[in-house]
Order: structure tokens, then C-alpha cells, then sequence
């Protein structure tokens, strides 16, 4: 049977919550491509459009193989963090529920003289039977209501709806935190896997270098000492290449760990770094910048503190209190109709120091909110200002270091073997290549970091932003 008809015919035979959790199992250890499918109806403009030149720049037939999308797939599944902030969301449904509700009516019974029931007899006007007229058990039933003036009920839940988009705000700014967060450990990821491949390269390179001052040595070209200094520098790129797999293992790990997994079950993350978005327009990211959720979240916290200041307000009216009911004469017989209105005189206590509370917090919540937008646009420009500084060198690395340390090797290469360079010049030719290709992978890394907190500054992809043409920009 294929994956796809298990789930559907798993769909119908549990229930719907059951279906929930097992579907994200089936995920997390089937890890097939069908992720993507699953959950990509449920990202919002971040998380679909996040860095696809990184998730999908690489094609492959093999299911175990990861893209960036498949990473935030199963960790947006898996994170308990969001789990909490949507379980915070559903109590504030019963909070504002409860806050517009009316209040219980009560129900009071009320005795007087207990057990004076008996019958008037003999002269019914005689003092006796006066005095036990006056001390007869007298039973009264009242029904209250508390009837609330001034909007109170309206004010307060429209207090509990504000508090509930805060609540999604929350859950929103944590979730392009994860999302950015992913990205990020996705980018070590392929940073990590791309210096493997170098020092593979430079661990095979240095091997043929090996092999030719070996064929020299035994041809009496060269001395033997110099056999000796290749085969040193043969066993650094050894210590090096073992050192890029333990970085690749342990980037691998953190990325699982995202997700709940210690162990990485994917073969190879997938992406090319030097598929490169130029740096957008300044002017753009900082209107867009405001549309992040943290800047939403401090404009809704003024919002939420202007009504709870109403709802102090609405207190200073005082309340309708009414009871209608009836009185029960057991000795008489006969019933005798009361009512009555209570309303509490606002003499000393008009709700004076809640309400100075309530301004003060509106206050302060305005004042937070112009820190906020501070503070995102300093952030933005930090790591827009490092994010054209990193452009600029990935361009000057790929386009005149890279190509001219290339060159130097081979001249410096062939010019050995013909016996016109020595062993030094060759080994530092070498080096200096290695050095400059693990400068240029760390490079595309760091502006890959960067382009991530830029998306998650402005909560959206960054290709969807105009690019700043002033910036030297060159395409790989």
C-alpha cells in the first residue's frame, strides 16, 4: 500500500485530534517530500516564500534528502513553544467569553418568627391576640438582579478581544522567530557540507602534490627533505577534512534537535549559497519593517490598554440593584407583594486610583511602542549596513581573489614540476587557495545569516522587495 492511501484511510478511522498527532509522526519519520504538500498551506507569506533560492535551488529524486521548506515543515509541527501560545489563545476564548456574559440573578428566602403559626382564638382583638398577630412567622422570597450601567459589559469584552489578538500576535512573532531560527541552522547546514567538499578537494589536491614530489624525489630532481614537507601538509588537510565532518555532524544534529530529533535521518540538506538575492531597497525594508509582528503587537498593546482604561472608567457608575418579591403570613394567610431598588452612593470610592493606573499604562504603552519601532529600524540597519559589506566582498572574493588564487596554483603548480618554483612557493600557492575558498563559502554563509534576520525583521521573503540598485551588484 502507498503512503498516500495509508493516510487517507487512516483519516477515517480515527478521531480528528488522534488524526492530528498521528499525522505529524507519520511525517517525522516517514520524511518523504509529501511534507511539503502537507503543510505548505498552512505558512503564511514567510514561511512559503522563505529562501527558495536555499530549499528548492537543488533538484533531487531521493526522498531522505532535506529542503528548507521540509525543515520548517516539521518543526513548526513538532515545536511545543507554538503549542503553548495556541493553548494560550484558546483559554482567552473562555476568558472573553465569560466577560460577556450577564450576571446570576440571586435568590433569597428569608424567615422571621419561626414556628408562630398557630390559629387566633377566642376575642381576635384582644391584646393576646394582637401580640401574637404582631410576632407571626412571616416568610419572604425575593428574586435580585444586578442590572450593570455605563457599558461595563461591552467595555469588558472588548478588552478580552484585544487581549486575544495580542495573544496572535504573540504566537506570530514567535513563530517567524522558529522560522528564522531554521533557516538559519538550515544555512550551517550547507555551509558546513560545502567546506566538506573543499576539503575534499584540497585533501586530493595536496595528494597529486604528493605524487608528483614523490616521482621528482625518485628521479633525483629534488631532495627527499622535500617529500617530507608535502606529506606534513598532506596530513593537515587530513586533520582539516576530519574537522569539516565533525562541524557537518554537529550542524546536522542541532538542525534535527529543532524538531524534536536527535538523530538526523535526512541524507543531505539541500541548496546552493551562491544563488545570491541582491540587497533590496533600504528605503522598502524600513516602511516593511513596520509591518512586523512585534511593531503590530506594540500598536495592539496601546489599543488593549485604551479599553481596559474604559472598563475603569465605566466602573465609576455605580450599578442597579433590584429585588421583587413576596411576603408569605402564615398566621393571617395571604400574600403582600415588596420591591426595591439598590444603588451604591459614590461618596468616597469613584474608582479614582485604577483609573490613574489605567492612563498611566496607556502611557507607557505608547511609549513602548516607539521603542519598538527604535529598535527594529536599528536592527535593520545594523544588518543591512553588514548585509552590503558582505555583498560586496562574496563579489570581490568570487570575481578577483578566487580566479587569481586559482591561477597562481596551477602556474605555480606546473612551474614546479618543470623545476622553475620551489616547494615553498608551490605549498603557499596551495594554502592561500584553500584559505580564500573557505573565506568565500563563510561569506556566503554570513550573508545568508543576515538575509534570514532581515526576513524576519520585516516577516516576509526579501526577493518580494524592490533591489537597491546603487549597491554594486553582480550576479554569479
Amino acid at each position: 500500500m502507498k503512503l498516500s492511501d495509508l493516510l487517507i484511510a487512516l483519516r477515517y478511522l480515527v478521531a480528528p485530534k488522534l488524526w492530528v498527532m498521528l499525522l505529524g509522526s507519520i511525517l517525522l519519520l516517514s520524511f518523504s517530500v509529501q511534507i511539503k504538500n502537507a503543510g505548505a498551506d498552512s505558512f503564511n507569506k514567510l514561511s512559503s516564500g522563505k529562501n527558495d533560492y536555499l530549499a528548492d535551488s537543488v533538484n533531487s529524486d531521493d526522498k531522505n534528502d532535506l529542503t528548507l521548506r521540509d525543515a520548517i515543515s516539521l518543526v513548526l509541527l513538532q515545536n511545543p513553544e507554538l503549542a503553548a501560545f495556541s493553548k494560550e489563545m484558546r483559554a482567552l476564548e473562555g476568558a472573553t467569553l465569560q466577560a460577556g456574559l450577564l450576571r446570576n440573578p440571586e435568590l433569597s428566602v428569608n424567615v422571621e418568627n419561626i414556628g408562630n403559626i398557630q390559629k387566633l382564638s377566642g376575642d381576635i382583638n384582644s391584646a393576646h391576640a394582637v401580640a401574637q398577630e404582631v410576632v407571626q412567622q412571616l416568610t419572604t422570597i425575593r428574586i435580585g438582579q444586578l442590572i450593570e450601567l455605563g457599558g461595563k459589559r461591552a467595555a469588558r469584552v472588548n478588552a478580552a478581544l484585544l487581549g486575544e489578538d495580542l495573544a496572535a500576535k504573540d504566537y506570530e512573532i514567535r513563530r517567524v522567530e522558529i522560522i528564522a531560527r531554521v533557516a538559519n541552522v538550515y544555512t550551517e547546514v550547507l555551509a558546513a557540507q560545502e567546506r566538506l567538499r573543499l576539503a575534499g578537494e584540497t585533501r586530493q589536491v595536496a595528494q597529486n602534490v604528493v605524487n608528483s614530489v614523490t616521482e621528482r624525489v625518485q628521479g633525483g630532481k629534488v631532495a627527499p627533505i622535500e617529500e617530507t614537507r608535502v606529506k606534513v601538509g598532506l596530513s593537515t588537510t587530513r586533520i582539516e577534512y576530519e574537522q569539516a565532518q565533525r562541524d557537518l555532524i554537529s550542524a546536522r544534529r542541532r538542525l534535527a534537535l529543532l524538531w524534536d530529533n536527535s538523530s538526523p535521518r535526512f541524507n543531505r540538506a539541500l541548496g546552493n549559497l551562491e544563488i545570491l538575492i541582491p540587497p533590496p531597497s533600504f528605503q522598502m525594508l524600513e516602511e516593511r519593517v513596520l509591518n512586523n509582528p512585534m511593531a503590530l503587537r506594540a500598536m495592539k498593546n496601546i489599543e488593549q490598554r485604551k479599553a481596559l482604561l474604559e472598563v475603569e472608567q465605566t466602573r465609576r457608575i455605580p450599578n442597579l440593584t433590584i429585588n421583587a418579591g413576596v411576603v408569605h403570613h402564615a398566621l393571617l394567610g395571604g400574600n403582600t407583594a415588596v420591591a426595591s431598588v439598590m444603588v451604591p452612593l459614590p461618596l468616597f470610592d469613584r474608582n479614582q486610583g485604577n483609573i490613574k493606573d489605567a492612563y498611566q499604562r496607556v502611557d507607557k504603552a505608547v511609549d513602548e511602542q516607539a521603542a519598538m519601532e527604535l529598535r527594529l529600524k536599528t536592527e535593520l540597519t545594523q544588518s543591512y549596513e553588514m548585509m552590503s559589506a558582505v555583498w560586496n566582498e562574496i563579489n570581490i572574493l568570487r570575481d578577483e581573489v578566487l580566479p587569481g588564487a586559482k591561477s597562481a596554483f596551477h602556474v605555480m603548480r606546473r612551474g614546479y614540476e618543470l623545476g622553475k618554483f620551489g616547494l615553498l612557493e608551490l605549498l603557499d600557492a596551495q594554502r592561500v587557495l584553500f584559505q580564500n575558498q573557505v573565506l568565500y563559502v563563510r561569506a556566503l554563509a554570513n550573508y545568508q545569516r543576515l538575509v534570514n534576520d532581515i526576513e524576519r525583521l520585516i516577516a516576509g521573503p526579501i526577493d518580494s522587495v524592490k533591489p537597491n540598485h546603487e549597491i554594486n551588484i553582480r550576479q554569479p
